[in-house]
Parts: C-alpha cells; structure tokens; sequence
C-alpha cells in the first residue's frame, strides 16, 4: 500500500510541475498535508507499544517484556494512563498482554473513543490526501477489563477528569509487591489527572493553570506549578503504587524529552521547591491574584519533598517529536524535496518564531533563485538563530548542505516543539493558527524576495487539536494578505483579538485550515516550510537555451 501511495505522488508532483502559479500552490499544499500525515502516523500508539512490550506465553509462568526487564505473569498486571495518546496506547497493550490484565483505568479526552470510531479514513481537502488508519488497533476490545473515562474538553481539567484520576488514584493504591502496574502516560496527562492537594478545589487549581497559559507560561512553569500542587503529579502515583512494580511506557510531548516534565512527572522521582513556584507566580505578576489557596498550600508544605525509593519504577520513553520529523523527512523525499531537518525544540513566542520562518523562507528562496540578497538575509537570519537559541538548530551548517547539493528545485524545512501565544482577545485560536497567520503577514511585507519561488508554510498539532478549535493548525503562503484583503478579512485586526481560527474559517473557504479530528497521539508540533523553484525556460522540455 505505501508503494502504491508513494507512486501516486511521484506522478502527482510530475504533473504538478505543468501547471499555472495558483495551481502550483494547491499541489505544494497537497504536499504538505501528506508530510504531516506521514510525521502524525509515525508516532500512533500501536507501532511504539510493539517496539517496547511483550509477552512469552510459552513460558512458565509466562513473562512480560519491556525495557530489558523481565516480569512474571499470573494474573497480576493492572493498566492505567492518561494523555491524548492513551486510548491506542491502552489498545495495544491489550492485544499484547490481554488475560493477563486482571483491571484498568485510563483517563482520555472526551470524544476521542467517537472520533477514532469513525476515523476510517481520514480526509484533508483532497482525496489524494487519504491516510488510512484502522480503527481496531486504536480500540479496546468489547468487553475490555480496561475503562475509559471521558474528560478535559480543549485539554482544561474537569470534573470529569478529576474523576478518573481519583479511580487510578484507588486502584494504585491497593496494588501489592505481586503486582505489576503498567502505566500509559502521553501529552496531555496533566490535565487529565487532576487530584488537588487538600485544601485546593480543582476550580483553584483551573484558575491559577489559565491564568499563567494566558500570561504565556511555558509548559515547564505550568507543569512545575501543577506537581506542586497535586496529589499525583511529580511522582505522586508511583508512591502511591508502592510496593508494586511500575512500567510507565511514555510518549513525550515536550522540548527535550524530559520525563518529569511530561504530563508533570506522576512516575518520575521528582522534588518541589516553594522558592521556584512562588517566582514563577511573581513573574507574571500573579501572587496577589490566584486563589488564597494556591499560595496557602505551597507555604504549608516544606520547603522540598524528599524523592523517596524509586527502585520499583521503570521509565520507558517510547516516542518524541524526533521520531515525528524523521519520517516526515522520509516522506519528502519521495515527494520530491530535498529535506532540512532543523531541530525538534522550537519554542518562544510566536511573535518572534514567525520572523524565523519568514526570513528563512526568503533566504532559502535567494539561494534557489541566486539572488543578490542572499548574504544580507543570511546575516539576518544568522543574528535571529542566537536571540531565539534554538537547541540543536545548527542553521549554518544546512544552509551549506543546501548550497552543496547543487541545482535544487524544491525544499523541505522541518521543526518541531511548541511555542506559546499571548492571548489579546476573545476571539478563538491556538499558537499553530497564530503562528501561521503571522508568518503571512511577515511576508506580506517581503513578497518582493520570493517571486521566483512557490512557498508555503504549515504549523499543526499531531494530537489534531490547536487551542479550543476543531483543527490541528493552518498553511499560510506569501499572498495570504492580498486575498484576505479582496475577501475583507484584516489580519491585524484578527490577530488583536486572537482570532486566528476565525480568519483561517473564513478565507478561502476554510480551505487553508488543517482539520484532522483527534488522531489518538501527541508529541507536540511540526512546523514545515515548502519552497519550490518556479520552472525557468530552461528548465522546460523542449525549450532552447
């Protein structure tokens, strides 16, 4: 099936190259589309969990594998998770382990059971865009000992949620030494397990987690607020799990992988500083507006939590935004495009990220087209790269890849990571939307640097949900602002009152969204830049020189 597939878009490209400017950029959006799917389904549940668990039956007793370790089977393996990926993650372990689990609780986001129910195939715009996934490997069987439990609407903590995370919460702890607990964990876990810490409600604990997002807190400041102030996060379920066996099998959602970062840690040995939440607070100017509470909690805890005996803990990290971005890179090159991988870690602001992907989109085009303004954009961009300090980015050096590979037509840019957006308005938008929006309008001041060249550029979400909207991100091109303005749409305007989705909804028919419903994963975003040299004469069949 995928050499059949890869055959189509060979041909697609080829036929692709015949026709006008505006066709041009429907096929490069097509491209794109395809790459991301291909990043998204690199990283589904079933794949991961079977390169990390099994099981021999023939044994006796039967022994469980994973991570090196071996662990005897008799009836005696409970299952519970949480995160935007688990429901295919907890599917998969079942089909490996499946008699052996005697009971599990997961905690997922509502509507994802409906949402992979009907995911038979999905659709982006174009029928040549058809990725297959099957529903089966991403369910639980009927009659499953596993319940899933519904909650955390746009990825907020909700009653709901608080629900499931008080059933995980009583099972772990009525595990014994016999017992072995397997724990699912991906993005999104945090705030499907909320357990507050007495006296806090989960009101508290929601009000203080909006009011840094909306400040434009890094996951890191969320997440070291969030294990301070909950029962199970920063290694709270494992010791509640003592004396039991743990293996957390983990999908990593953040900038380097940081286990107790990702969904705040519940199984990783971790401490709290009071010192380092109360600056956190004081940075955004929040002391003396979160809930009594909130402060009341942190100074009545000591200082630091002692980390405790962790030897029953098996962390087991299964899958990043690398493995993402690798098979997106794969994918581009049969595609035609030569790929640049840049780096796995984009994070800041997206008012400052969008000037990164403009300037290096012209630079790339200068080099393509030969321009005059090469050196000067280089300089630009190099200067940007040290104020951002993007981890492992390396520019310069893939700037020399490309100029070495000699005549090439078409270019693929991949990052991943998350930034962040400072929320301005009442309208509804997520930083992928944002992020694209502003890339328009930084070209639209630039277009004049990028004539000779087709380019696109496309910011999604590989769990399928960007903010509190129905798509996953946006593709945005350098005349984005032109057409905005023929339509009366005022990307200013949109962007003051944070409305990115509602500028995407209305131009071009929403055509310029990336709509793919829930897609069962998570390992943040992927940000792409296609840019292709529009056909010279000479590059024409049949044309003298």
């Amino acid at each position: 099936m995928a050499g059949v597939l890869r055959g189509r878009h060979l041909n697609r490209v080829l036929t692709c190259r015949a026709f006008s400017a505006a066709r041009g950029r429907m096929c490069v959006q097509e491209d794109a589309r395809q790459i991301f799917w291909s990043a998204v389904c690199a990283v589904l549940p079933p794949c991961m969990i079977r390169r990390s668990l099994a099981v021999r039956d023939s044994c006796n007793p039967p022994i469980l594998e994973c991570g090196g370790r071996e662990f005897p089977l008799h009836s005696n393996v409970y299952l519970v998770g949480f995160g935007k990926a688990v429901l295919g993650m907890a599917a998969a372990v079942e089909q490996i382990v499946g008699q052996h689990i005697v009971r599990g609780v997961i905690s997922v986001p509502r509507g994802m059971e409906e949402s992979l129910l009907h995911a038979g195939k999905r659709y982006c715009h174009s029928t040549l865009n058809t990725v297959p996934i099957i529903p089966r490997e991403m369910l639980l069987v009927p009659g499953s000992r596993v319940r899933v439990m519904g909650g955390a609407e746009y990825n907020m903590a909700d009653d709901a949620a608080l629900e499931a995370a008080a059933e995980i919460k009583s099972l772990a702890e009525k595990l014994t030494d016999r017992d072995v607990l397997i724990t699912l964990i991906s993005g999104g876990g945090s705030a499907l397990l909320p357990a507050p810490m007495p006296p806090l409600t989960l009101q508290d604990k929601q009000t203080v987690t909006r009011q840094l997002a909306l400040r434009g807190a890094s996951i890191q400041e969320l997440n070291t607020l969030r294990r301070a102030l909950s029962q199970l996060k920063g290694g709270g379920l494992a010791r509640a799990a003592y004396p039991a066996q743990v293996i957390s099998l983990i999908l990593s959602d953040v900038i380097g992988d940081d286990l107790d970062v990702i969904a705040s840690g519940p199984t990783v040995c971790s401490g709290h500083n009071t010192e380092e939440c109360l600056q956190i607070l004081a940075k955004y100017n929040l002391r003396d507006s979160v809930p009594g509470a909130v402060e009341g909690v942190l100074l009545s805890r000591p200082p630091t939590i002692s980390h405790g005996d962790f030897s029953h803990v098996h962390n087991i990290l299964i899958g990043s935004n690398l493995m993402a971005l690798r098979e997106a890179e794969r994918e581009s090159v049969g595609l035609g495009y030569l790929p640049l991988l840049l780096s796995a870690a984009v994070s800041g602001d997206v008012r400052e990220v969008c000037r990164f992907f403009s300037l290096l989109a012209q630079l790339i085009c200068s080099i393509l087209t030969c321009s005059p303004e090469e050196g000067q954009l280089e300089q630009e961009i190099l200067s940007l790269t040290t104020e951002l300090a993007i981890p492992d980015l390396n520019l310069a050096d893939r700037l020399q890849d490309l100029r070495a590979s000699g005549d090439v037509k078409a270019v693929c840019v991949l990052c991943g990571g998350e930034t962040t957006v400072l929320v301005q308005g009442e309208g509804r938008g997520g930083r992928n939307q944002e992020l694209a929006l502003r890339v328009a309008q930084e070209w639209h001041r630039a277009q004049a640097s990028m004539e000779g060249c087709e380019v696109l550029f496309l910011s999604g979400g590989t769990d399928g949900q960007d903010g509190p909207t129905e798509a996953a991100g946006a593709l945005s091109y350098p005349e984005l602002v032109v057409h905005a303005q023929d339509s009366g749409l005022d990307v200013g305007a949109s962007l003051n009152r944070s409305d990115s989705h509602g500028f995407f909804s209305q131009l071009n028919g929403g055509r310029n969204l990336l709509v793919t419903g829930l897609t069962g994963t998570n390992v943040m975003d992927v940000q792409m830049l296609l840019i292709r040299r529009k056909e010279r004469s000479e590059d024409l069949p049949g044309t003298d020189q």
